[in-house]
């Protein structure tokens, strides 16, 4: 606030409350009141400061008022700076499922301060790892070899690589036409629904993201051919990040298999499937069945 103001900007703040339950059209409505009592007009612009749900929210509400108007992306977790600040795709949750009201925003820019991430408590630090593993996983052989070897020192350099990893994949393929950005989605179709089963409570989105990474590799040993050892190999880099690897016993997950039908993924009654036959490499397939995705939930 204080250098937005030196710079001759004159900022509004504006916070809300932290988790998934914020990521809402009420809370979108909301915020739009406050930008129209400010007196915010096209000419303004919208800076999100915070993790991931405070970027879908704010990029959400930027393309919204007046029509669109720039928004800045500020990330200030490791998931964030890794992910979900780059693309461009903003999105509200509903009832029925995760991201379904949403628009196309890109970011006037975005700028991502490592320093940031050392007043992050250790179980939101971590799971922004789930979405590095998941972009070794797809695009990086050599990034998921240096995993497991990772020291603190080189995470201006890990968050670096995996901004060039996912930039590259959404400047192929912006608006997900042609299938490329789609592969962005590996361990999201089960890994969103497990969110939802868990009301957006029991689990961070990084830690849903890797129990549907697990998930996606069994799969992904039926239909695409990876070696068990490989499966076993990612199982083990998630493990080791502390990232869960099984769901608790009494989770609900009837309502896992429930929620993948609201998943826009979820196309004309098929399933439009990210697998991963080795390390470094991925494709999105037509045919996993709701019977393969259920095996592969019973065995979490």
């Amino acid at each position: 606030m204080r250098s937005l103001t030196e710079a001759g900007f004159r900022p509004v703040l504006i916070t809300v409350p932290s988790g998934e339950q914020s990521k809402t059209m009420n809370q979108a409505e909301a915020i739009c009141g406050r930008m129209i009592e400010a007196g915010l007009d096209r000419s303004s612009f919208v800076v999100a400061l915070g993790g991931g749900m405070v970027g879908d929210l704010a990029g959400f509400v930027a393309a919204i008022y007046h029509r669109g108007i720039p928004c800045v992306h500020a990330p200030t977790t490791l998931l964030a700076q890794v992910d979900s600040s780059i693309g461009g795709k903003t999105a509200v949750n509903t009832a029925a499922g995760k991201n379904l009201i949403g628009a196309w925003h890109p970011p006037a820019f975005v700028i991502s301060d490592v320093d940031t991430l050392a007043t992050l408590p250790p179980r939101e630090f971590k799971q922004g790892f789930a979405e590095i593993i998941k972009h070794a996983v797809i695009r990086d052989a050599e990034m998921f070899q240096m995993l497991q070897r990772f020291d603190r020192a080189d995470l201006p350099a890990l968050i670096s690589r995996n901004i060039e990893i996912k930039a590259a994949i959404v400047a192929a393929d912006e608006r997900e036409t042609t299938g490329e950005r789609a592969l962005l989605n590996f361990g999201h179709t089960i890994g969103h629904a497990i969110e939802r089963a868990g009301e957006y409570r029991d689990f961070l989105h990084g830690e849903a993201v890797s129990l549907g990474m697990v998930a996606a590799c069994e799969i992904s040993v039926r239909k695409a051919g990876l070696l068990e050892t490989e499966r076993e190999k990612i199982v083990r880099t998630l493990a080791a990040f502390d990232l869960p690897t099984q769901l608790p016993a009494d989770f609900p997950r009837e309502k896992i298999t429930e929620a993948i039908r609201f998943d826009k993924k979820f196309a004309a009654g098929e399933v439009r499937f990210v697998v991963v036959p080795a390390i470094g490499s991925a494709r999105l397939v037509a045919d996993v069945t709701m019977a393969d995705i259920e095996a592969a939930v019973a065995k979490l």
